[in-house]
């Protein structure tokens, strides 16, 4: 899957400071090799949150006035695995956190990225945790139930979405 960081000055930047071994052989950038260095080196992971970050945003920022201009009443949702580390909350109208326990974040990590319990713990560790971030939200979609049962709640989330999203129309009349 291509990303808006291929072959970008982005790109660049990642290769030339953590070097071509992070490649593969399809000169994509191997998320997992990074992830090894950066999660042991916080100087690291600053350095490449320093180089992703603002152009992640000035993508992102891109995108949002071109979803503005075609449909001002536009419902936009931005997955922003890191909002409250980076205090951008009050950039959003509200903010939802799809939850799961520690426990079975690491496990869901394991078995998505193939990854070891000790990798997927760094990441963790890395971050602020569920239980303050669920304090921090505006909505809380639990994901630790079935799959049906996390529809369900979506589904609920997104009418209310639409709902908040016609009121302020109204308002604004």
């Amino acid at each position: 899957m291509e990303t808006a960081l291929d072959h970008s000055p982005a790109w660049r930047k990642i290769i030339d400071y953590f070097g071509d071994a992070v490649l593969e052989q399809d000169q994509k950038i191997d998320r997992n090799k990074v992830a090894a260095i950066v999660f042991d080196h916080p100087e690291k992971l600053q350095a490449l949150n320093d180089i992703v970050h603002p152009c992640v945003y000035e993508e992102w920022q891109t995108r949002l006035k071109r979803i503005a201009t075609s449909d001002p009443r536009a419902i936009v949702l931005s997955d922003i695995p890191l909002l409250f580390e980076a205090r951008m909350q009050s950039s959003f109208d509200l903010t939802v956190v799809v939850m799961i326990p520690p426990e079975e974040q690491i496990v869901r990590l394991m078995a998505r990225n193939g990854m070891t319990k000790e990798e997927a713990q760094k990441r963790l560790k890395n971050q602020m945790p569920i239980g303050d971030k669920v304090g921090l939200a505006d909505i809380v979609i639990n994901n630790q139930s079935s799959i049906a049962d996390t529809q369900k709640r979506v589904q609920e989330v997104w009418r209310e979405l639409i709902r908040r999203e016609k009121e302020k129309t109204e308002i604004s009349r």
